[in-house]
């Protein structure tokens, strides 16, 4: 059966250069999207001088003095940007054993007061200071804008998997100054024989497609095919691992595949594993439910030819049939860092936690 993959398919962007190997990729591409629902991606556009440069700050990065850690701490921002410590994060009510700063493109946030809060989710990155780490901003923004680039090309060459032209998916983005996307720069810790294996429960990505980095050789994510297998998926030097989000499995009706995933701790005695997604983001005020893409015949098929999957260990990002995309959004931040929450956004704060702050969390 396909869709019981035991590994996942590697593709070669420079296919796409050439109009002889373009509709080769594009086979490739369909089989990953609908079967898998990731894949690796070499030979890309990304600049690998501005990644080696970003790879080269990320331990630097985290050995920064807590201090200056603290002073941009993510609850200080009401665009969940900035510093989380080690553990403050869960999963499925156990603990998820990692230290990460989210980043994101450059953005003026849009909300203005009356405006919907799930306006004020996107806005300026809190960055650490630049006398501390100098370069680093300017690193990290320019990977974080080729990034973009690479996704919106790819959004492109995913309509036309789909059997759509290539603009389809476009009315889902709006203008480019009005778009933000957001990157996470994350450190798995060894375990020291007192952790549980969880670096992150397992979970779906919210938007259209998520490009993770593996910044070091560590192996540990891994996805859940469509009878219930954890499959590994290592490192390869100079890829991105591609996924699909759930709002594209939303919009698509189930053809693109939201592949459950997780990461699992380094083991004792290794040394940290590094990693940087890249989240591709969809409108704020977009309602999928509202959309209607119109397959033809034979992709649709395919659909039925792949199953439907067993049920997975990851529940998340459920409201796409009733809420805009910026709100869904909004709904899994609150879920998931409940401080920031209750400074910043106090009526979704009591509606989902009536009882107060507690001392566990979970999005999932």
């Amino acid at each position: 059966m396909a869709a019981n993959f035991s590994s996942v398919p590697v593709l070669d962007f420079a296919l796409v250069s050439d109009n002889a190997t373009k509709p080769e990729f594009i086979l490739q591409l369909r089989y990953a999207l609908i079967n898998v629902g990731f894949l690796y991606l070499k030979n890309h556009t990304v600049s690998q001088e501005v990644t080696n440069d970003l790879i080269d700050y990320i331990p630097r990065l985290f050995d920064l003095p807590q201090e200056a850690k603290n002073q941009i701490f993510m609850a200080n921002s009401p665009h969940f940007l900035g510093y989380s410590k080690l553990g403050a994060e869960f999963t499925k009510g156990k603990t998820d054993y990692r230290e990460q700063f989210d980043f994101a493109t450059p953005h003026e946030t849009q909300w203005k007061p009356g405006a919907p809060e799930h306006l004020r989710l996107w806005g300026p990155s809190q960055w650490p200071d630049e006398v501390l780490i100098p370069g680093f901003k300017n690193t990290m923004e320019t990977y974080l804008q080729q990034v973009q680039a690479l996704s919106y090309q790819f959004i492109s060459l995913l309509a036309e998997a789909f059997g759509l032209p290539s603009d389809a998916l476009k009315k889902f983005y709006d203008a480019d100054e009005l778009m933000q996307h957001r990157g996470k720069v994350v450190k798995y810790p060894a375990n020291d024989g007192s952790l549980t294996d969880q670096g992150v429960g397992p979970h779906y990505d919210a938007g259209f497609l998520t490009f993770l980095l593996n910044a070091s050789p560590h192996r540990g994510l891994q996805v859940q095919n469509l009878s219930g297998q954890w499959i590994d998926v290592p490192p390869i030097p100079g890829t991105f691992v591609v996924n699909i989000g759930k709002a594209l499995e939303f919009v698509t009706r189930g053809l693109a595949r939201a592949t459950s995933h997780r990461v699992l701790s380094p083991p004792v005695g290794s040394t940290p594993r590094y990693s940087v997604p890249f989240f591709q983001n969809i409108s704020l005020n977009a309602r999928l439910a509202d959309e209607v893409l119109d397959f033809p015949s034979e992709i649709l098929q395919l659909k039925q030819l792949r199953g439907d999957p067993v049920q997975t260990d990851s529940v998340n990002f459920t409201e796409f049939d009733r809420e805009p995309s910026g709100k869904v959004n909004l709904i899994g931040r609150v879920k998931s860092h409940p401080d920031v929450a209750q400074r910043h956004y106090p009526d979704l704060f009591a509606q989902y936690f009536p009882n107060g702050l507690p001392k566990q969390v979970s999005a999932y």
